[in-house]
């Protein structure tokens, strides 16, 4: 039980340190922000209380240093500085640091981890000094006298839930960090303690009543339960103010305490008191034992109405946390469904039975449903993905002496997770390939009549079926002629070749391909772009490419929604069945054998008056067999140029499950996965990109043998 409250932890903690470092980075533009400062210091307690409750004791005294000084800036003792920002975020990485250490991945360095709090601890004196006022600097300890007037004594029920301790809470503790807030008195109700034959060790049925004088806020308290108060009662009142109370000598009448505790009401007060004996007396006469039961049983009727109050209240909205593992495996028993499906519509149409083929249509309904359900469980913000590039810009320009700003736009779009985790390293690659090549030096920019900051904007729209993601930048442009040079230099091409923009612009993504002079920390080996174009092609996406030199320059990705699913053309060839992604397919025209004597040997069709290249995928495959009178060409779109591919029949649209080849089959060129068919025959799914480059390569190696 204690390993899942441990991995729980650290799931927790991983997702408050993604939020932690956005709300860093937003408070370095707006350092006032109360909202802000109070969420940093919210995510800094969360990580350090549940850290000591799981035995992470090393994560929580270290994020208590931090804690402490962001409640002196939320107590407006100190004020945010790029320092104190720069610490922070440096103490985010270390905290990192550590709970991949906790998990047996590398090692936290400590030194490192003094070090931060060293310089924290330099700060505090500083903002102190600063916060003095000049004719009476006196030192900090001065300021404890004043603190004590303004002490206040505050009542807390605290009222656990009774699986509180299967979640990993010890209440105890939380009480003992009440007890550093200031004085304590402490009582604890037993009357909800069940015999000893039903009674669960697990389980809590003590509540407790505290009674806390401090100097700190209610603010103060409520941090002490922030990490449990989903699963517990807290009642918190301001029962004496020191301010207010000065020159009266009597505090509240036992009456008055118990109406304000809720424990006895006031009709049933003045009934009692009629009877001219003392409260206690009368409260013990009704045959309760001791005035604690009383009190209990009337804070047990009081819980009841409240809960039935919540009842009759609208439900909230809720959210589960679900492992990504279930959901991969959902998506995959709906993608059997989809499969099994589909050969249920087959045979029903084979039968011509209207009972059994109403059914199959009720069905692929339903499925239709729970397929699209099960795919947008899995569809996140990629909101989510782009709040981690703004630490990249922020530590990569000051190490480069640039200034750089980072705009987001369409964080509310929705990819699928699998997508938003593949697309992280391509993403870290452009930007820092904008930041490095594109962005020029404050001087620079300003000789060039531009502002001294650059800018980069990152930004998602959906587009059918797939997102378009752009990054841009006003930065210096690409120089189309160094890269032709530089191509011709590595023989990838031609002095006297003919290339359009886009062509020359896709040699920046071919591997070892570099324009540095030097290779630096940043770039110069040519492996970034590189990764770039393979990871973008493992999603099944395209990239464009657009500059204007001096201007700036515009890289866009078209990625899939999803990976699982797709929709997609189905052709045959022969006995053997493809599928084509039907977001890259653009229409389907007929090839006759008088089309093919006309183009004389080449593989091009007249298509509304323009001729397209096509592809013989028969001849591609070797599948032998004689070819019908008229063949289908389907047009698709290959990094912004049509191409078509000839097939024999064109079936139609169909719902394609994805499925791995295998280990053995991994490296085939021109096949991206399979799908199983409603007939359990198999259909390979094609990759238009990498055929398109195979029939290119082809045709280059035949016009080499022809020339030598």
């Amino acid at each position: 039980m204690i390993e899942q409250h441990i991995a729980a932890y650290r799931e927790e903690a991983g997702e408050l340190l993604a939020e932690l470092e956005t709300s860093l980075l937003d408070l370095e533009e707006t350092p006032d922000d109360k909202d802000l400062i109070a969420r940093v210091f919210r995510a800094m307690h969360t990580i350090k209380g549940s850290g000591a409750m799981f035995g992470f004791d090393d994560i929580a005294a270290f994020t208590h240093e931090v804690e402490t000084v962001f409640d002196m800036v939320r107590n407006g003792k100190m004020v945010v500085t790029k320092e104190l920002l720069d610490l922070t975020l440096k103490s985010r990485d270390h905290i990192s640091a550590l709970l991949d250490a906790s998990a047996g991945c590398g090692e936290a360095d400590k030194e490192q981890g003094d070090a931060i709090i060293a310089g924290l601890q330099q700060l505090v004196p500083k903002a102190q000094t600063a916060k003095s006022p000049p004719e009476t600097p006196a030192p900090p300890v001065a300021k404890a006298e004043p603190a004590e007037t303004e002490q206040k004594t505050w009542r807390i029920r605290f009222q656990p839930n009774r699986e509180l301790m299967l979640c990993g809470s010890n209440p105890i503790g939380l009480i003992n960090e009440l007890r550093g807030l200031g004085t304590c008195l402490v009582t604890a109700h037993f009357d909800q303690v069940p015999p000893l034959d039903t009674l669960v060790s697990e389980h809590c049925y003590l509540y407790w009543d505290i009674i806390l004088t401090t100097s700190r806020g209610e603010e103060a308290i409520k941090d002490v339960f922030i990490f449990v108060e989903d699963d517990c009662r807290i009642t918190i009142e301001l029962i004496d103010d020191r301010k207010e109370s000065e020159g009266e000598s009597d505090y509240k009448k036992l009456g008055e305490i118990l109406i304000e505790r809720g424990d006895v009401s006031s009709d049933d007060l003045q009934t009692v008191l009629q009877q001219q004996k003392p409260l206690g007396e009368l409260l013990v006469e009704k045959g309760v034992i001791t005035q604690e039961k009383v009190q209990s049983a009337l804070a047990e009727q009081q819980h009841v109405k409240q809960v039935r109050q919540e009842r009759a209240a609208p439900e909230s909205a809720a959210s589960i946390r679900v492992p990504a593992e279930r959901l991969d495996q959902l998506v995959n028993l709906v993608g059997e469904m989809v499969t099994v499906q589909a050969r249920l519509t087959q045979v029903s149409n084979s039968r011509l039975d209207p009972i059994f083929i109403s059914i199959a249509e009720e069905v692929e309904r339903l499925t239709n449903e729970l397929r699209d359900t099960a795919l947008n469980i899995r569809m996140l913000p990629i909101g989510s993905a782009f709040s981690k590039f703004k630490r990249l810009v922020r530590d990569l320009s000051q190490e480069l002496g640039k200034e750089i700003e980072m705009v987001t736009f369409g964080e509310d779009t929705e990819i699928d997770k699998t997508v938003i985790e593949k697309l992280n390293d391509p993403l870290v690659h452009i930007i820092r390939n904008s930041i490095d090549h594109g962005i020029e030096k404050p001087e620079k920019r300003l000789t060039a009549g531009k502002p001294r900051a650059g800018t980069i904007r990152l930004g998602a729209e959906h587009a059918g079926d797939s997102v378009l993601i752009t990054i841009w930048d006003d930065g210096a442009g690409i120089n189309r002629d160094t890269i032709r040079n530089k191509a011709i230099e590595l023989n990838m091409i031609s002095a006297s070749a003919d290339l359009t923009d886009q062509e020359i612009y896709s040699y920046i993504f071919a591997p070892g391909f570099s324009l540095a002079a030097t290779i630096t920390s940043v770039s110069g080996r040519g492996v970034g772009m590189d990764v770039v174009k393979r990871g973008i092609e493992g999603l099944r996406g395209t990239i464009v490419v657009e500059s204007e030199l001096g201007t700036g320059t515009t890289i866009t990705l078209k990625i899939p929604l999803t990976l699982a699913i797709i929709e997609s053309l189905l052709v045959k060839i022969g006995p053997s069945h493809f599928v084509l992604p039907l977001a890259a397919v653009e229409e389907c025209v007929e090839l006759s054998r008088a089309d093919i004597q006309e183009a004389h040997g080449r593989n091009m069709a007249k298509v509304r008056g323009h001729l397209t290249p096509y592809i013989c995928l028969r001849d591609q495959f070797a599948i032998t067999g004689e070819r019908p009178e008229i063949e289908q060409i389907v047009i698709v779109s290959v990094g912004g140029t049509r191409m078509g591919f000839v097939v024999d029949f064109v079936v139609g649209e169909h719902q394609t499950v994805i499925k791995p080849l295998g280990v053995l089959y991994q490296d085939v060129k021109g096949i991206s996965g399979a799908t199983i068919l409603g007939d359990g025959s198999v259909a390979l799914i094609l990759s238009p990109g990498d055929l398109t480059k195979m029939a290119e390569k082809a045709e280059l190696e035949q016009l080499g043998q022809r020339e030598g």
